[in-house]
């Protein structure tokens, strides 16, 4: 069963969203990671850009396929993962921690009530 932490938000195309003083640490679940296998490219949006929730902005790749990656939340990206892109493995063995991916200083903060709550996105992945 993957792992669904309570603390923290999910979208349909399975990225999570930490929220912490007014920013927003993004990443891929583990349940998509899982779906994935081994990750072995990752390309990230760059620090500055202003996203749209729901904007295709970065790609992961693995030996079975590629991901686009899609903004939780309308925001300005504060912030990579700049050590990613030469450790894709993080996202495999440590999802919610190594793994993340960026960082969103969030324009609308209304939009975290419309990303699913654990329970959610549990029983989406979950087929219930």
């Amino acid at each position: 069963m993957a792992n669904v932490p309570g603390e923290l938000r999910y979208t349909k195309t399975h990225e999570w969203v930490r929220l912490d003083g007014g920013v927003a640490t993004v990443g891929i679940t583990d349940h998509a990671q899982r779906e994935l296998t081994d990750i072995v490219f990752v390309e990230l949006p760059a620090v500055g850009r202003e996203l749209r929730a729901g904007e295709a902005c970065g790609v992961v790749e693995s030996v079975k396929t590629a991901s686009d990656l899609y903004s939780p939340l309308t925001g300005r990206v504060v912030e990579v993962n700049s050590a990613l892109p030469d450790h894709p493995g993080w996202i495999n063995s440590d999802p919610y921690g190594q793994g993340w991916l960026f960082k969103l200083a969030p324009s609308q903060l209304q939009e975290w009530d419309g990303l699913l709550s654990p329970e959610e996105y549990r029983a989406q992945i979950e087929g219930v």
